[in-house]
């Protein structure tokens, strides 16, 4: 017999906490290890215990979930499922900056029983956070969340007599936190649209757009039919509408889901490699299953230059490796040397110094 998921619940409301405890008591995949009020009860108890995966609410007394995060991370490092309210910016902040330190998905806190939307919220926990525990984590760098050292750039040479014209990047769990240090990487003068597909609870979408805005060097906003898109901003594919590219401007299809996901990165790569050819990039980063992977195929066959996260620096290696496994990859770059290899392409310059 299968051993059962250990889970920690951290929930400083008594109701929600009953509430939680119920939901994954009632799973039989799940064996409850404790529920607990408090970040520091949460770390007592790692100091002696191994919990297979972490429920975090974000809004604690004493240490937030931001905080606990990073100390989780640091001390005893284990999968995390963010379990947070949409009450306002700064929880949305300290959810998506949980993110970033580590925490492997973040999803919305279940409303009561009688609630119309509650099993559908009660099956997506549950669902988290049975996936998430599979997942290793190792230990990060209090500073940025960082699991590995910067690895030697590729030094493959792309054509340079091509003009690149856009960017599309696609990426699910532990993406915000590798999109982060990628835009970062790419710093404000980088020349190119960038079309991006994150998969993330339709909640927390605008708190993601919002802190892009304010951790990188970019403008996010979600993408709007009928767009042009400029350099130097980066545009969100919305909740359950696909992002693509037609006519040189942004379209928000209303069609079926692709790789069970909408949006999807395949229509977002499809797209582009219809629209720009082998003047387009597309970059697939860590996540879960195999969405962007046929539509990274496409771009490659068409001779763009397509990118894929390498499992050193992945959180899941899940995606890169089904485009890898398809041929659909050009270059499988830890994640430290993606942003370079984007800048030297973007001014065609191949892998030389700048």
């Amino acid at each position: 017999m299968k051993d059962k998921i250990k889970v920690l619940i951290v929930e400083d409301s008594l109701v929600v906490r009953e509430l939680l405890k119920h939901i994954v008591g009632s799973d039989d995949r799940f064996e409850i290890m404790a529920a607990v009020d408090s970040a520091e009860h949460c770390l007592r108890i790692l100091e002696t215990e191994a919990p297979d995966v972490i429920s975090l609410d974000i809004r604690l007394p004493g240490m937030n979930g931001l905080d606990a995060t990073l100390q989780i991370m640091t001390k005893r490092p284990t999968p995390i499922v963010v379990v947070a309210a949409q009450v306002d910016d700064d929880e949305l902040n300290i959810a998506m900056n949980a993110l970033r330190a580590g925490a492997l998905s973040v999803v919305e806190k279940p409303v009561g029983v009688t609630n119309v939307a509650f099993e559908a919220m009660a099956a997506k926990l549950c669902t988290q956070l049975a996936i998430m525990s599979q997942v290793k984590v190792v230990r990060q760098g209090i500073d940025r969340g960082l699991r590995f050292g910067t690895q030697e750039e590729a030094t493959r040479p792309p054509d340079p007599s091509i003009r690149y014209s856009m960017l599309g990047v696609v990426a699910s769990t532990g993406g915000p936190q590798a999109l982060v240090q990628m835009f970062n990487g790419l710093g404000p003068n980088f020349r190119l649209p960038i079309l991006l597909v994150q998969h993330i609870t339709s909640s927390f979408l605008e708190g993601f757009v919002s802190w892009l805005s304010g951790t990188t060097p970019f403008q996010a906003r979600i993408a709007q039919e009928d767009e042009l898109p400029v350099p130097g901003r980066i545009y969100v594919a919305p909740i359950d509408h696909h992002l693509a590219l037609i006519h040189g401007r942004l379209a928000l299809l209303n069609s079926a889901p692709v790789c069970n996901q909408k949006p999807s990165g395949t229509v977002l790569f499809d797209s582009l490699a219809r629209e720009v050819g082998r003047q387009g990039i597309g970059v697939v980063l860590t996540g879960m299953g195999a969405d962007g992977s046929e539509g990274l195929r496409k771009m490659h066959d068409t001779g763009a230059y397509t990118i894929a996260e390498d499992a050193s620096t992945c959180v899941v290696f899940g995606m890169p490796a089904a485009a890898a496994k398809l041929g659909a990859v050009r270059e499988m770059l830890p994640l430290p040397d993606i942003a370079p290899r984007l800048k030297n392409l973007a001014v065609g310059e191949g892998s030389g110094e700048r």
